[in-house]
């Protein structure tokens, strides 16, 4: 076996033929001493008969209702036995080379406290993500979605890491509490990242351990109650108290634009619906953050120094491409920053 053992954990939710394309490839993939997890979230179109017969060796864990990405996540890291976790979407096929590629910033010690593989679409063609840039108001985004695949990327430090394809050391996974359980579903893997950076750890991304990911952002449906409720729950919970302070101008305003913004668009509804799910797991989100920021020890302005005054996403819209707002809230961001101070060891 070449580098540590590798537990590649996959939560399937209704995937039957996600997995009739992705489990071949990573089968094909793993050393002895590997191990594959499913977890089926109640699945009904047959999806853990699908990887009895693609993947036998393969561990099932069956929930029995669809729990979620966090809790099934969760459930199959806590069966998991490797020393590097790996999770997997059942849409995101690994192409040649995947698995020696993945481990390599573990064998080379690279300090990477979490790092993603590349994740493709359109058959490997274009860029799905090569990490996720966070907005100062929590907003996060496939980053590079749709340029051209070239071949001079390069293995560097990126915001965050997309879950799509996620690899991190079991232990660190154990100790932060895995993924949080009550948003069900988007924003997870922004959340565990920015904890990670909340420590000082570094996130990386190697170009070399490529997944074809069969992607579609589809806006107007309840994805978007979800994107919201937990967009604010992990600021909330996630974001020093002085970042915090000098945002709070700036969320007031994007929660005002973004009621205009979502009735505009036909989601009007999802929005009020997130802000509900929001008020009612404000206890849930404080009580949580006291135990995330017990672990920071970096300032303020350090975890600042990762987010982005840009709106630099097509899935933005005209938002994304105005010259007027991007000139606004670069400004505001610098008057943000030189008020944090410049990077400095936060007290522990």
């Amino acid at each position: 076996m070449t580098g540590p053992r590798l537990s590649v954990v996959i939560v399937a939710f209704d995937s039957r033929a996600e997995l009739g394309r992705t489990l071949p490839a990573l089968v094909a993939e793993l050393e002895p001493g590997d191990e594959l997890i499913v977890v089926d979230n109640g699945s009904q179109d047959g999806t853990a008969e699908a990887v009895a017969e693609l993947a036998p060796e393969a561990k099932l864990i069956e929930i029995g209702s669809n729990s979620g990405f966090a809790a099934g996540a969760n459930a199959g890291a806590e069966a998991a036995g490797g020393e590097l976790l790996l999770f997997l979407n059942p849409d995101a096929r690994p192409l040649s080379g995947f698995r020696d590629a993945i481990v390599r910033p573990w064998s080379e010690d690279r300090g990477w406290g979490a790092w993603m593989g590349l994740v493709t679409c359109d058959d490997g063609q274009a860029i799905n993500t090569a990490g996720n840039p966070v907005h100062f108001t929590g907003f996060a985004w496939a980053g590079a979605h749709g340029e051209l695949l070239h071949a001079d990327l390069q293995p560097r430090e990126v915001p965050t890491a997309s879950g799509a394809c996620l690899a991190l050391p079991l232990e660190t996974f154990r100790r932060l509490g895995g993924f949080p359980e009550p948003y069900f579903l988007y924003h997870e893997d922004v959340d565990l990242s920015m904890r990670l950076r909340l420590e000082g750890a570094r996130i990386g991304i190697e170009p070399s351990a490529m997944v074809d990911h069969e992607y579609e952002f589809a806006p107007g449906t309840e994805k978007m109650r979800w994107l919201e409720r937990n967009r604010w729950a992990f600021v909330a919970r996630v974001y020093p108290g002085a970042l915090l302070a000098l945002l709070a101008p700036a969320l007031l305003l994007t929660e005002l634009a973004l009621i205009a913004v979502s009735v505009a668009g036909g989601w009007g509804r999802q929005k009020l619906l997130a802000n509900l799910d929001g008020l009612r797991r404000l206890p849930w989100a404080l009580r949580s953050r006291r135990q995330v920021q017990r672990r920071r020890t970096v300032s303020a302005a350090e975890f600042a120094a990762w987010l982005t005054p840009d709106l630099d996403s097509p899935f933005f819209g005209r938002a994304g491409s105005s010259s007027l707002l991007r000139l606004g809230l670069r400004g505001y961001w610098r008057v943000v920053r030189a008020l944090l101070g410049g990077p400095r060891s936060a007290a522990r």
